[in-house]
């Protein structure tokens, strides 16, 4: 039986992948930020949100987009929890699509803007650096930089560094117009020029933290 929306609450999806403590030191905050990037929610999200991944392939959640930090959890749901549960298939990227619309009307619409931190705004529009669109990619570059100088002083190299992603990825669809490490999963044909670059496996969201 599916689970009842009205169940689910969105302040512990935010209250799961924001825990206590991340303004408290830069130590801590990386540590975090290492555990968001490279999948160490995986055993959560099985044991506790796959049927909050479920709900929200289904649009039984779709209701969370009238408030901001419920539609920064929606979000969270559809570009993070795929990533994680579905890495290796091309189901990982399947909720793309809305998760990119949902950033783009909460830029527009002031939710992005009523957000308190900076981890949290960096994860709302995620969603437009995960794209393959140059013109989300162009903004995702300009709202992480702009987030730079927000961060409090201790934790801004991590922002940084943050930017300095946003900026790679845009590299990578200037040069190919499209990221091809996803190719094989989506049945995408890689050229010559991409086979060589899929070949180093220096892709951007392999690039170590300098923490």
């Amino acid at each position: 039986m599916p689970l009842d929306p009205s169940v689910i609450d969105p302040e512990r999806v935010l209250a799961f992948w924001f825990p206590p403590g991340l303004d408290d030191d830069a130590e801590a905050h990386g540590r975090w930020f290492h555990w968001a990037f490279r999948g160490g929610a995986e055993a959560e999200i099985r044991a506790h949100f796959l049927p909050v991944l479920a709900a929200a392939e289904r649009g039984d959640l779709d209701g969370w987009a009238a408030a901001p930090r419920a539609r920064l959890a929606l979000i969270l749901v559809l570009d993070q929890f795929p990533r994680t549960i579905w890495a290796g298939s091309a189901r990982a990227y399947s909720l793309d699509a809305k998760a990119v619309a949902l950033a783009v009307e909460g830029l527009a619409n002031g939710h992005y803007d009523r957000l308190a931190s900076v981890w949290e705004k960096t994860f709302f529009q995620l969603p437009l650096g995960h794209s393959e669109d140059p013109v989300l990619l162009a903004r995702c570059v300009a709202l992480c930089e702009a987030l730079v100088d927000t961060a409090p002083a201790p934790l801004r190299p991590i922002y940084v560094f943050s930017a300095s992603q946003a900026r790679a990825h845009r590299e990578v669809i200037h040069r190919f117009g499209r990221h091809p490490h996803r190719n094989e999963l989506l049945g995408r044909i890689s050229t010559q020029d991409e086979l060589a670059y899929i070949a180093t496996g220096a892709f951007p969201h392999r690039h170590a933290f300098p923490l």
